[in-house]
C-alpha cells in the first residue's frame, strides 16, 4: 500500500554497523549495530519497507526504511495517535513569532 507523502510515519536507519562501533565498548554492545527510530513527515509517497526520506518535528531531514504508518507512542498513557497533537509546537512558534512583530 503506497503511503501519501506528508503522512506521519516512522522510519529505521542503521547508524553504524557493529564493525564501525567504538572499540571501547562492552562486549554485548559492540556485537549490535547502533541503530535509530526517527518519526516526521513523509517527503514524497512510499511503501511500507521501502526506503523513505521524512522531515521531523524539528525541521531536520532523514532517510531510512519506513516501518511504522501513524505511529503512536507506546508508553502507555492510554491515547491513540491524535494528528492534532503534532501541530501544537510549530503553530505556537508561529503565533509567537508573528505576535512578537506587531508590538512597537
Amino acid at each position: 500500500m503506497k503511503v501519501q507523502k506528508g503522512t506521519w510515519v516512522r522510519i529505521h536507519r542503521v547508524i553504524l554497523k557493529p564493525e564501525e562501533r567504538a572499540e571501547n565498548l562492552p562486549e554485548d554492545t559492540a556485537k549490535v549495530p547502533l541503530e535509530a527510530w526517527t518519526k516526521g513527515f513523509l517527503m514524497e509517497g512510499s511503501e511500507t519497507g521501502e526506503n523513505a526520506v521524512i522531515q521531523t518535528l524539528t525541521g531536520r531531514t532523514v532517510s531510512g526504511t519506513l516501518v511504522q504508518v501513524n505511529p503512536t507512542y507506546d508508553h502507555g498513557f492510554g491515547e491513540e495517535f491524535i494528528p492534532e497533537i503534532l501541530y501544537i509546537g510549530r503553530d505556537l512558534k508561529k503565533l509567537i513569532g508573528e505576535g512578537s512583530h506587531d508590538e512597537g
